[in-house]
């Protein structure tokens, strides 16, 4: 949590290139999707950035760049309608998308964005589109990120929300509707007096309003509020024809448009995205950090049963011809910006959507429903947002992953793709050097005067007063080199959590390579509670947890680090031992902890 903290922090910091003037480009004899339909040849002239004819004919201007498009198709820059665009700005163009549309993020990160592209300075990002804040009850999703979020309990306070997020510069409402959580962690929500209000309040504005579900019940109750979409779907393993029919009925009478976000939903049902983790091209331009996070998902194990509701609606929206929008939620475990949204292309024709009816949803659909202005299509005048592709991706999608060339404002962004596949390939071909673990393996040295450790940053407590926690611990020197860790675990944060760390790193989320360790061993007696070791990698937002007791005697506790589904090992920037996240008091002793090679 720490991490994504101080992520959301330094997208707001994100450095911009100068302004500079768009060179003439002849994209020659190519087969064009135009955002609606297909083109079997047409030749497309870019001038200034922008789309000066969708249809050329005669000589190429003088000094203009021809690129030829035999054999290749040419679509619009893709739009990815549902992300959360805390990290790595520049990633998503090497995959193609253009532009995104940004759920939660600090008001400071969404003007600073806004400056750049009314400047004309954003070349070397994505466009970001975005909500701002999100309007959640106190307590409740997207409350929990450590970072201040103004809430609401009432319908009478919708329309200052919306007016004060209007102020800041939100391009649209964004609702939470989830009483959802994690374990014993519930969420608190809105209700739906409140929600209408909000819906009310935004279109009184002329802003769109869009509503986080993740129950079918959920979905039903937004759309008969009156909001303009749903920017997720709900996973099932199964979705009866009465509720299915009701769903769409009411999705088609409401004129409302749904984002599936199927990226997401596959990682809440423990599925990785294996097709782009084996692509040798697409991985070409993710780092070492960005695989790690396509390795992880929510889920702890795999249950493809669950998308057979999503798959199911999926199906019937599009031929009721309700807008289906791609969009990966990108952002979360299992997700990762620009090469999701390929992903979730795939998903989307496997759900039964045609190729050219995906392609759409990740073009001028998007742009349609989120008023994005002259983007998502080629045609005269748009914006010089395109991408070059080997074959046909209007018959196959997986050719949207055989990119040529990639424009941004009419500028190519292939000198950015070949930077990065260069260094991905030098961090691949790097040898990492682990650390020398003790001879005895022992990381604990603790005594009276110091709680000490071989090496890194060492042992000191730890809780989640610094995204906004009431938790509380107390850590003291027992005896037989032991630690005693006292801990009040409270309500107000969504994960709460108090105990003990290990920063093996030179400082907090500063990485150590421990891979040559493979076991976790440590002696612990306590209250008899259930508690959990967390493991952070660099690549992680969230450390990955595996439960141990605190019986009254003491005990050893062995755990293999490969039991640590999406911790990468050579990372490691946090071992944690904590209580929670169930609210109450805590107390366990532990001592001897031990990193082993076997």
């Amino acid at each position: 949590m720490q991490m994504f903290r101080k992520l959301l922090i330094a997208a707001s910091l994100a450095s911009a290139l100068p302004a500079m003037a768009a060179e003439t480009i002849l994209i020659k004899d190519v087969r064009v999707f135009d955002g609606h339909k297909v083109h079997a040849q047409r030749s497309v002239l870019l001038q200034g950035g922008k789309i000066a004819s969708a249809d050329f004919k005669g000589k190429a201007p003088a000094g203009a760049k021809v690129v030829e498009g035999a054999g290749r198709t040419l679509l619009p820059g893709l739009i990815d309608s549902h992300v959360h665009a805390y990290r790595f700005p520049d990633l998503p163009l090497l995959f193609g998308v253009t532009t995104q549309v940004d759920m939660f993020m600090p008001v400071a990160a969404m003007q600073d964005v806004q400056r750049r592209m009314a400047k004309g300075e954003n070349q070397a990002s994505t466009d970001i589109f975005s909500a701002g804040m999100l309007a959640t009850a106190p307590g409740g999703h997207g409350a929990e990120y450590g970072i201040p979020v103004p809430t609401l309990t009432t319908p009478g306070e919708a329309q200052a929300w919306v007016d004060a997020r209007i102020a800041e510069g939100s391009n649209f409402i964004k609702i939470i509707v989830e009483s959802g959580g994690v374990g014993t962690r519930k969420f608190n929500s809105l209700d739906m007096p409140t929600v209408k209000a909000l819906v009310d309040a935004a279109h009184k504005r002329g802003k769109l309003a869009v509503v986080h579900i993740s129950t079918l019940e959920d979905a039903r109750a937004a759309l008969e509020t009156g909001a303009d979409g749903l920017v997720h779907l709900f996973t099932g393993d199964a979705i009866g024809d009465a509720d299915l029919k009701a769903l769409v009925k009411l999705a088609r009478e409401r004129k409302a448009f749904v984002i599936p976000t199927f990226s997401v939903m596959e990682s809440i049902a423990g599925l990785r995205e294996k097709d782009v983790i084996e692509d040798k091209a697409l991985a070409s331009l993710l780092d070492k950090e960005q695989m790690m996070t396509l390795h992880s998902s929510y889920g702890s194990e795999p249950k493809p049963q669950r998308l057979t509701a999503p798959n199911a609606v999926v199906a019937a929206l599009h031929k009721a011809g309700v807008p289906v929008l791609a969009g990966t939620d990108a952002g979360n475990a299992g997700t990762q910006y620009g090469a999701s949204m390929h992903h979730e292309m795939l998903s989307m024709t496997k759900a039964g959507m045609s190729p050219l009816a995906v392609l759409a949803a990740a073009t001028s659909a998007p742009a349609k429903a989120f008023r994005l202005g002259q983007r998502g299509q080629v045609a005269k005048g748009y914006k010089a947002d395109l991408v070059l592709v080997e074959g046909d991706p209007t018959t196959d999608i997986l050719a949207t992953r055989r990119i040529v060339e990639v424009w941004k404002d009419g500028e190519p962004v292939s000198p950015a793709r070949a930077k990065k596949q260069e260094q991905v390939a030098q961090e691949l071909s790097r040898k990492s050097v682990p650390l020398a673990l003790p001879a005895d393996g022992r990381i604990s040295l603790f005594s009276k005067d110091k709680l000490a450790s071989p090496f890194g940053t060492g042992w000191m407590p730890s809780n989640d007063a610094f995204l906004g926690g009431k938790s509380t611990v107390k850590v003291e020197y027992a005896d037989e080199a032991a630690v005693s860790v006292q801990a009040s675990v409270q309500p107000g944060f969504a994960f709460p959590w108090a105990g003990l760390a290990f920063i093996p790193g030179s400082g907090p989320m500063a990485a150590a390579d421990l891979s040559n360790a493979k076991v976790l061993r440590f002696r612990v007696k306590g209250d008899g509670k259930r508690y959990a070791v967390a493991i952070m990698s660099k690549a992680g937002s969230i450390p990955v947890n595996v439960p141990f007791e605190a019986g009254a005697d003491w005990q050893e506790v062995s755990l293999p680090l490969a039991g640590f589904k999406g911790v990468d090992t050579s990372t490691i920037t946090m071992i944690g031992f904590n209580a929670g996240p169930q609210p109450g008091d805590y107390q366990f002793q532990i001592a001897d902890v031990r990193l082993m090679p076997q």
